[in-house]
């Protein structure tokens, strides 16, 4: 399959082959990320449309999330406005650090997760349903924790 092996073929098998080359390389590297891996699978098992991702703010995190965002809202007024942001530089500090905290645990989750969907593989058709959905949530609850985490460190970049 490897383009190199072609170079004296037809045109037609020379396109053929580096198609077929780059979806090797592409199915290896969503095999290789564990996060593109979870997104893959559950594409295929129907569970969510490829490339979907769900902005839900988990429920158990609502009042950190509403903390965390009216810092960011009072951070921009600030730089606006040009007041002192040291208190709420350390303040959002410590809130990207405990966010990225919550998304270590989700991913420890999230490869535990996987690990059962491994095992299960073989197991009955209820028992992958119930993995593929914990599967899902914690890819959803990761994708939001994620974005919390790279709007907080673009804030405090920009002070």
């Amino acid at each position: 399959l490897h383009p190199d092996n072609f170079v004296n073929a037809t045109e037609q098998e020379r396109e053929l082959s580096l198609k077929r080359s780059s979806e090797l390389n592409d199915a290896y590297r969503t095999l290789r990320d564990p996060i593109a891996r979870v997104e893959y699978l559950l594409a295929i098992e129907g569970e969510r449309k490829e490339g979907e991702k769900k902005q839900q703010a988990p429920p158990e995190l609502l009042e950190e999330v509403f903390e965390l965002n009216e810092s960011l809202d009072e951070l921009r007024e600030a730089k606006a406005s040009g007041e002192n942001l040291a208190g709420l530089k350390a303040r959002l500090e410590s809130a990207e650090k405990n966010f990225q905290g919550k998304l270590g645990e989700v991913d420890g989750k999230l490869q535990a997760a996987a690990r059962e969907w491994d095992a299960a593989v073989k197991a009955a058709h209820a028992e992958r349903r119930i993995v593929m959905a914990k599967l899902n949530d914690l890819l959803n609850r990761r994708s939001y924790i994620r974005n919390l985490v790279i709007n907080v460190a673009k804030e405090l970049a920009e002070v």
